[in-house]
């Protein structure tokens, strides 16, 4: 058989997954945290015709260079792309949104994932989720100054606003305000202030590393990186901004032309395929 058909079948194959990548994008360019993911393509082996040689200027002869075909293309990666989302201003209280580099570190049962999407609420018994009632991880910090008691910090399996002072039951909660270094800081009745919990904001040496697993979230790989938690502004990591959340960081008119090039080269591949058979039809007439 002809090796163009299998290369059109290859760029088939290749593009459509283009098309789907693409298409994933766009339908999730107003989804909360999203991050956009880019389709890269190398080519596959190459079927040795004719070997190079070297130069030989006892018998008068040049170097050749080797003559090889193709034989496809083949998809090398599927990126994620983890620039920054635009900011998007809702006014809640528990919306936050990191300016900079980190992810937030959210509990779901007995898996810990990790998230740009910030659009978090509490519960009835005051705790901070996320969508789908994720845990939203902070660490243990003094109530007087909200500094972390431990270097490293200690993670904080949840973030609980109460609704009266622990010592003083009769002293009720008045309300509450989560700063951008991650301090969760709520104030009674009384006008005494606590520090009750700090976000917790976890980094990776490889942030593309990640799987994504739905639902927004990450986790950790083999080649991601452990997560390096700390509070917001530590480090690398970026500061909170309350009261809005981040966007998806889908550029539209990249990916409508993305959405052509992946058009025009499943279209090509099919031409190529078509050219083909009609080859193999004229070589299968000689007979005729």
């Amino acid at each position: 058989m002809l090796r163009s058909l299998f290369a059109g079948i290859s760029g088939l194959r290749v593009n459509q997954v283009a098309l789907d990548v693409t298409g994933n994008n766009i339908a999730n360019a107003n989804t909360v945290g999203f991050k956009s993911s880019a389709t890269t393509f190398s080519d596959t082996l190459s079927q040795m015709l004719t070997a190079s040689s070297a130069p030989d200027p006892a018998n008068g002869r040049g170097g050749a260079n080797p003559i090889q075909v193709g034989l496809g293309v083949q998809v090398a990666a599927i990126s994620t792309n983890f620039n920054q989302g635009s900011n998007q201003t809702t006014g809640k209280v528990t919306d936050m949104m990191i300016q900079g580099d980190g992810m937030f570190v959210v509990q779901k049962g007995s898996q810990t994932v990790y998230t740009r999407a910030g659009a978090f609420s509490l519960d009835q018994s005051g705790t901070l989720v996320a969508p789908g009632g994720g845990l939203v991880q902070g660490v243990v910090v003094d109530p007087a100054t909200g500094d972390p008691t431990t270097t490293p910090p200690t993670v904080q399996n949840q973030i609980t606003i109460p609704s009266a002072d622990p010592l003083d039951p009769t002293n009720l909660l008045k309300t509450y305000e989560i700063a951008g270094d991650g301090k969760v800081t709520v104030t009674y009745e009384d006008n005494t202030k606590a520090v009750v919990g700090r976000i917790a904001i976890a980094n990776f040496t490889n942030p593309a590393g990640l799987e994504k697993i739905g639902g927004t979230s990450f986790r950790v790989t083999a080649n991601s990186g452990a997560a390096d938690i700390d509070v917001p502004g530590a480090g690398s990591r970026g500061d909170l901004v309350t009261g809005s959340v981040e966007m998806s960081n889908v550029d539209l008119a990249s990916e409508f032309t993305n959405l052509i090039i992946a058009q025009r080269g499943f279209q090509a591949s099919s031409r190529v395929i078509t050219t083909s058979d009609q080859v193999l039809e004229d070589l299968v007439n000689i007979k005729r």
